[in-house]
């Protein structure tokens, strides 16, 4: 049988989730896509009607099982129930990758409670619901769960301090859920542009990046694909900057 996996965050071609999947789906992991339509269409993200859809069927045809579940992970219930739906359409899960965020800039005087407990409902709390339920389907082999982190807080705080909270949570993960064989990393991938960046922000990143040119979703899907790959087994509990060197702060990466 082959691995499964569950990837948030999987709605728009553009998005890095998008990009880690079919990754994946190249190395032979069936995979249960979660999303929600509803975010994007809120932010006014670029995409396609029928995003999700057609990507599932493009990875179907290289032979894949590949599940769509859609899920508002801003509600705890869904978050908690998100695992065992895709353990019911494809059987045990062998790795979960967190690439799903809220993210609205805003900075220390103009946040709204709202938003922060979103940012923190969402980017937070799901994950650390998201990574028990998936712990609790582990087999004996075990298995590995990464997110996707940032270092943006400058002018960006719920998303900031969430993605802070989150690191936290993923890397407790690694030493508290050991007994379990699970291991679990975080990633930064520095500034990708998933449809969000004006041209102005794009030229002002590329020139502070030291490689030249912005990170793309494959860049992030490669190391994705070597952390859940026997070759990456001895990594754990890390925190992985796959940035091209783009320096941290007040960058949104």
């Amino acid at each position: 049988m082959a691995p499964v996996a569950l990837i948030t965050g999987v709605g728009r071609r553009r998005g890095i989730g998008a990009g880690i999947a079919a990754g994946l789906a190249a190395d032979g992991w069936d995979l249960a896509l979660s999303y929600w339509l509803p975010y994007d269409e809120r932010l006014g993200y670029e995409r396609g009607a029928a995003d999700p859809e057609e990507l599932a069927e493009e990875l179907r045809r290289t032979g894949r099982r590949v599940a769509l579940v859609p899920a508002d992970l801003e509600d705890p219930d869904a978050a908690a129930r998100l695992p065992g739906c895709a353990v019911e359409s494809l059987g045990p899960l062998q790795a979960l990758v967190l690439s799903h965020a809220e993210s609205v800039d805003s900075g220390i005087l103009d946040t709204t409670v709202q938003s922060f407990d979103r940012h923190y409902a969402v980017n937070v709390r799901a994950s650390w619901l998201l990574i028990a339920a998936f712990a609790r389907q582990l087999t004996a082999a075990g298995g590995s769960v990464i997110a996707l982190t940032s270092d943006h807080t400058v002018g960006n705080l719920p998303y900031g301090a969430s993605k802070g909270a989150l690191d936290r949570l993923v890397l407790a993960a690694a030493h508290e859920l050991s007994h379990l064989r699970l291991r679990a990393n975080v990633i930064n991938p520095g500034p990708v542009d998933t449809g969000w960046m004006t041209g102005q922000v794009r030229a002002e990143l590329v020139a502070m990046q030291p490689t030249g040119r912005l990170g793309t979703a494959q860049d992030t899907a490669n190391l994705v694909r070597f952390l859940l790959s026997d070759q990456g087994a001895w990594i754990n509990g890390q925190r992985l900057h796959s940035n091209g060197g783009a320096p941290a702060g007040q960058l949104p990466v």
